[in-house]
């Protein structure tokens, strides 16, 4: 598909501006650490995540959708479902698989162990949105291809979907503050940014909850749904409790986190008691 990078670049970046603007006009919570440091390492992790797909894997979403669609691969091109239906389709289950993804990187401990170095975020802001490990990144797309090959997902419907889901993954991540009342409506479709900001706890199953990056329908239907964190958004604790120094957090420590580091007791293996409601 022509124009495809450009397309994905100029969109994240629009939204990533429009995000970090809006969080300078409408935070919802101070930040406890240097926004400097933490914004060298999270985009420092983004940097080295796009330098390793684009060495292993540049372009091979759309590439094999693409060949899928020539090679009439996957359910939708077995049942000739057409294009535009196959597109919507496509988008709703590469979006319930990137939920059961998210699910399954904090329920097997090894995966835990790359996937917690998103969480070791002592603040939650849209920079979060971009600080994962970069072999989380390469099983993402493995299973991504695996899911677009099965499924038989149209490329235009893999492109709509990536764009979509940096999109919103900037969006909820954001340190943001919405009306109540935008934030009620939308959640019964999207994953707002408190409704995201729970998983971000330091509470177990805080944490354990609202899985979703997209669409809020999967938490509910799946019953990890929670609405709000027990401390309240101004008084949770963001991040993991065996790393509370930000300074400890350099960009080579969270390199080697998941080799060396302690997975504490967040994977789903261990629920952790109830936290108690904020009276």
């Amino acid at each position: 598909m022509q124009n495809e990078a450009k397309i994905r670049l100029i969109s994240f970046v629009v939204i990533f501006l429009a995000v970090a603007l809006a969080e300078i006009i409408f935070p919802r919570r101070r930040l406890t650490d240097a926004k400097g440091r933490r914004w060298r390492h999270n985009l420092g992790l983004i940097f080295l995540d796009n330098l390793v797909v684009w060495l292993l894997l540049s372009g091979a979403t759309i590439a094999v959708a693409v060949a899928a669609e020539r090679a009439q691969w996957g359910l939708f091109n077995l049942y000739h479902v057409p294009e535009f239906p196959a597109i919507i389709l496509g988008v709703l289950a590469l979006d319930l698989i990137i939920y059961l993804q998210h699910l399954m990187f904090h329920a097997v401990p090894r995966l835990w162990r790359l996937h917690m170095v998103h969480h070791t975020d002592l603040d939650i802001d849209v920079s979060t949105g971009l600080r994962f490990h970069p072999l989380e990144i390469i099983i993402s797309v493995w299973i991504k291809l695996a899911a677009i090959v099965a499924l038989g997902v149209p490329a235009a419907g893999v492109l709509l979907f990536e764009v979509v889901l940096n999109g919103t993954a900037l969006f909820n991540h954001g340190n943001l503050r919405l009306p109540e009342d935008s934030d009620r409506f939308l959640r019964k479709f999207l994953v707002t940014p408190d409704m995201h900001r729970v998983h971000h706890s330091v509470i177990i199953r805080e944490t354990n909850s609202n899985f979703g990056f997209n669409l809020s329908w999967w938490d509910r239907l799946f019953g990890t749904y929670r609405p709000q964190p027990a401390a309240g958004h101004e008084g949770m604790s963001i991040g993991l409790a065996p790393y509370r120094e930000a300074r400890e957090l350099t960009f080579l420590t969270l390199l080697r986190l998941p080799f060396s580091g302690d997975p504490g007791r967040y994977s789903l293996d261990h629920s952790g008691r109830e936290p108690s409601l904020k009276k």
